[in-house]
């Protein structure tokens, strides 16, 4: 699972991601990512009731944070990272999600390193 230090809990964590961040959508998830300071980055998970009831809300939960945890070393430090499942996440097959996940992720670390001149 990931680590207890890299989920993120607060609100305000959340909110700085969602609306001051960049996003990438796919059809099982929308990610955001945000900056805040130089702290280790952060990983929130949203997962709404429109995915499912709660056994195949948080079985999609365990999903996206065991996917997390092998990818959390490429995000630069200060980073606030949300995952928001879209209701297609419930019927996912495990590589799927993997790879939408992947696809996000890059996309949305090669725009931030555009914007920042290739600085991380």
């Amino acid at each position: 699972m990931l680590s207890r230090q890299s989920r993120m809990r607060r609100g305000e964590d959340f909110e700085a991601a969602v609306r001051r961040g960049k996003r990438a959508g796919r059809p099982t998830l929308v990610v955001h990512l945000g900056t805040s300071g130089e702290e280790p980055p952060l990983v929130g998970f949203v997962v709404s009731k429109a995915v499912g009831g709660a056994v195949t809300r948080n079985k999609v939960k365990r999903r996206l944070r065991h996917l997390m945890r092998d990818r959390l070393h490429r995000l630069p430090r200060g980073s606030l990272l949300v995952v928001r499942a879209n209701p297609p996440a419930a019927s996912a097959l495990f590589e799927q999600l993997a790879a939408e996940l992947d696809s996000a992720l890059d996309r949305l670390l090669r725009r931030r390193e555009s914007s920042t001149g290739g600085q991380r």
